[in-house]
């Protein structure tokens, strides 16, 4: 819960590996909590995060960005992870892949991550996110 309201399960850019260019060295996931714990005197700060997956190895033809989709383990259940706030490089930003049918009055913003199977990486919210995200 964010302010007593729907939780703000905001998305990121990890960094995976910075000598490769752009979405290659890039992945995307899910915050879905911030925790730290202490180890020998020393806080670690984290997040736990779901990972989401790239469709493809090059961005879409079309629209010119990457599409990602939920992550899942072998046996189907979501891929989660705790990671270093240190591995966040940027916000990202998802658009959904709707699809040609309607969607339900009643989906709200908050489902948005639930709701659809696939999204477009939008390099195009901001200059900084159209630098990394090709």
């Amino acid at each position: 819960m964010w302010r007593n309201e729907h939780s703000r399960n905001d998305c990121v850019f990890i960094n995976m590996d910075s000598s490769l260019p752009g979405m290659r060295g890039l992945e995307v996931a899910r915050i879905c909590a911030f925790v730290s714990f202490q180890y020998r005197g020393e806080v670690y700060p984290c997040a736990v995060i779901r990972w989401f997956d790239k469709v493809g190895d090059a961005a879409d033809e079309d629209t010119g960005m990457w599409i990602v989709r939920p992550g899942y383990r072998a046996n189907n259940s979501p891929e989660h992870a705790v990671i270093h706030l240190d591995a966040i490089y940027r916000a990202a930003h998802l658009i959904p892949v709707y699809g040609m049918e309607f969607l339900p009055q009643e989906l709200k913003f908050y489902h948005s991550y639930d709701a659809f199977q696939t999204y477009y990486v939008n390099k195009y919210v901001d200059h900084h996110a159209f630098e990394i995200a090709f």
